[in-house]
């Protein structure tokens, strides 16, 4: 939760570094963490295996925060269950005494993630001056975004045809934070904005909480800068094969 804001454990630090290992081939844009210890001290070891930005800011933000667990903020997860239990409630949507419902929690990530669209929309408008210019590329070869899930870059050029009608947005963001938050975010992308997802993904990993550093990509795609219908695709959804 948010009350008990301890460090990374030896172990946290070791999973940490291995996802900064894992990513440190991939060119961020930017970076936001939670503002809790353990997520500010992910991002920070992230940053430092990165070949590209070990000097990008880290923006740290109350929305990215775990969801709020109120009386049950500090004891073991049996006695969140119990209390579930006595409430006569499943666990996952349980909201103990003082906590924040899962509609509160997606709320904040609602509100997180139009902010990311609107960032996006305002770098390609600063870039060109006005709304509607021609896209620009990724970078030069050798400054791509390269992911090491894929065997390939991202899109980084704009499509060729139809006179550069295609925008694509320089930006690559890293966002850090913690499970039960972003089990609530990609519900609220699948539900409330069609998220497309793997083929091979189950419904029990679709509502899994992410192991520590897992990794999740999503491909937001902005159509003539409409944030209210965006267009997300899901690469890969808690990838821990770093760990």
């Amino acid at each position: 939760g948010q009350g008990v804001d301890e460090p990374l454990s030896a172990t946290g630090f070791r999973q940490a570094d291995a996802a900064g290992l894992f990513l440190s081939n991939v060119k961020f844009t930017h970076v936001f963490s939670s503002d809790l210890l353990r997520a500010k001290q992910t991002a920070a070891a992230i940053l430092g295996k990165n070949r590209f930005c070990k000097d990008l800011e880290i923006k740290y933000d109350a929305r990215l925060r775990e969801r709020k667990y109120g009386v049950a903020e500090g004891r073991p997860l049996a006695d969140l269950k119990a209390m579930a239990k006595d409430a006569g409630e499943q666990c996952p949507s349980f909201t103990p005494s003082g906590g924040e419902t899962l509609d509160e929690v997606r709320e904040r990530a609602r509100d997180f993630f139009e902010f990311l669209c609107q960032l996006a929309v305002e770098l390609e408008q600063k870039e060109h001056g006005k709304p509607g210019a021609p896209g620009r590329s990724s970078g030069t070869s050798g400054e791509q975004f390269v992911f090491p899930w894929t065997n390939h870059c991202s899109e980084a050029e704009p499509s060729s045809e139809g006179g550069g009608s295609s925008t694509v947005l320089d930006a690559n963001i890293l966002v850090v934070s913690h499970g039960a938050y972003m089990r609530n975010w990609i519900g609220y992308f699948v539900s409330d904005l069609n998220c497309t997802l793997p083929a091979d993904l189950t419904k029990s990993q679709l509502s899994s909480v992410s192991p520590n550093t897992g990794v999740s990509h999503f491909i937001i795609k902005l159509g003539s800068g409409n944030l209210l219908n965006p267009e997300i695709t899901c690469v890969c959804l808690n990838q821990d094969s770093h760990l």
